[in-house]
């Protein structure tokens, strides 16, 4: 029995590790207004379902601020990559560049981050 156990978890920790960390692998970024900003950003993840899956990203500032954040509600088995937007994200004054970064519900942070140079 204890070697069944064994199996099953291994198969159970090889299956969560198989899905990685979540990348952010394109973003885009267009004013929209006075400080203000749209993104539209890419992420790439091996959702296996509800157990696993990428469940956010957010826009960071260069000293560590989330300014943004999108939650995703739901797990993206058969769409990958997948592209979700989020806007009206004030950027304060002097910052020209922020950070993409995706999260996951087993990982947290940890995949491929995307830094980006805004217009403005």
């Amino acid at each position: 029995m204890r070697w069944v156990w064994l199996v099953a978890m291994g198969a159970f920790i090889c299956g969560t590790a198989a899905a990685g960390e979540a990348d952010v692998v394109e973003a885009r970024a267009v004013r929209t207004g006075s400080g203000t900003y749209s993104f539209d950003v890419t992420v790439r993840h091996g959702d296996t379902g509800w157990d696993h899956y990428a469940d956010r990203w957010d826009v960071v500032a260069p000293d560590g601020r989330v300014l943004g954040s999108r939650v995703l509600l739901h797990p993206h088995e058969n769409e990958q990559p997948f592209t979700r937007s989020l806007s009206g994200i004030a950027i304060p004054e002097g910052v020209d560049r922020v950070t993409l970064r995706a999260h996951d519900s087993v990982h947290g942070f940890g995949g491929a981050e995307l830094t980006i140079v805004l217009g403005r």
